[in-house]
């Protein structure tokens, strides 16, 4: 395929599907974000396979569901030496496909899908997350196989990285997962003055209910905090932000209309909706509440993908894989073990499941 566009994939940790501009949210400041979504197509039926963490990322790596690539919750050992594990050993991952058919293929941020001391599946730049959550400022980052401490808000070391790379490759085809651990917990940490500008919020978005019965220990610290949510919030307001300085490079390197860039979560989260805090392990048993299996997704390339339009075709993350290799024109050599299909008809505007932004 001459002229393959590039990828960029960015994935946030723990954003709700009700947590942005775009997305109906009149409080939270997303405008990147929404610049995404006015200059592409927005998916608001978009569900993961998990409402938590690793299997929902091992489920858009692989296109199989959990039951089938085997990462049935998120991953507590096997992150780092010396009991690190591979969990999608053995599988193929769409960034497989990308690296044998020309691209070179980097991670910034988050991997917690095992062994993130090691490139894997293609990725020859690896710049990871040592294991699931961090704290923000200062925090440690694998690069070339040692763990290194980074100056610094870490959504802004993460981009930092992404922009290096992007302007080491622009020539192409390249793909990146630019992975940041925002808006996870801590709620603290974050840029004091993007906090302190949510300090007159209502958040009336975010109705602190009569606590869950299955509420785990832990969510009633949350629930009517304040300072919780202006720290959620600002955490996604930061990373916005950074959505923006990716969104510009591309702009300056005169290649955003030659790349695919795609924003979205690893699962859903509720901040005092329906009386818990967290995603689908904020109850006992876990919850599956559509804040929590829904995620924000919208996929941009000018010129391509319609702009400003809405599509109400329910898609999962095992569908990530099979549409985006049919969207490059690659081969998708999962078997039957994956239940995903391509929506790339729904994303060029084929079909009529759509409408129009207004």
């Amino acid at each position: 395929m001459e002229n393959k566009p590039n990828v960029i994939f960015v994935l946030t940790d723990d954003q709700g599907p009700w947590a942005a501009g775009c997305c109906g949210n009149d409080e939270v400041r997303t405008p990147f974000i929404d610049q995404l979504a006015a200059e592409g197509t927005r998916f608001p039926n978009f569900f993961c396979t998990s409402p938590v963490c690793s299997p929902a990322r091992a489920s858009l790596m692989t296109g199989r569901i959990p039951s089938a690539h085997g990462v049935h919750d998120w991953i507590r050992d096997g992150n780092m030496p010396p009991d690190s594990s591979r969990y999608l050993e053995g599988l193929t991952c769409y960034t497989d496909v990308l690296a044998e058919n020309n691209y070179t293929v980097g991670l910034s941020g988050k991997w917690h899908l095992g062994d993130s001391v090691t490139p894997q599946h293609g990725f020859s730049h690896w710049f990871a997350l040592p294991t699931g959550g961090s704290k923000y400022n200062d925090a440690n980052m694998i690069r070339d196989g040692q763990v290194e401490q980074q100056t610094g808000y870490l959504t802004d070391v993460i981009t930092d990285d992404a922009l290096d790379f992007i302007s080491a490759n622009s020539e192409g085809p390249f793909y990146l997962s630019v992975n940041y651990n925002a808006p996870h917990t801590p709620f603290t940490g974050h840029p004091q003055d993007i906090v302190d500008s949510y300090d007159d919020c209502p958040f009336k978005t975010c109705p602190q209910e009569p606590l869950h019965p299955w509420a785990v220990q832990g969510a009633a610290a949350h629930m009517g905090n304040r300072e919780s949510l202006k720290g959620y919030f600002a955490a996604i307001t930061a990373l916005d932000l950074n959505v923006g300085r990716i969104l510009e490079r591309l702009a300056e390197l005169g290649i955003r209309e030659n790349t695919l860039v795609v924003f979205s979560s690893d699962n859903g989260y509720s901040c005092g909706h329906h009386g818990f805090w967290h995603k689908g392990n904020g109850t006992f048993p876990l919850n599956m509440y559509e804040n929590s299996v829904k995620v924000p997704f919208v996929i941009s390339q000018p010129g391509r993908i319609p702009e400003g339009r809405v599509s109400e075709a329910m898609v999962s993350q095992y569908d990530f894989m099979p549409t985006l290799l049919d969207y490059l024109g690659l081969p998708d050599p999962n078997d039957d073990m994956s239940p995903g299909r391509s929506f790339v008809s729904a994303l060029t505007g084929e079909t009529n499941d759509a409408k129009d932004e207004i």
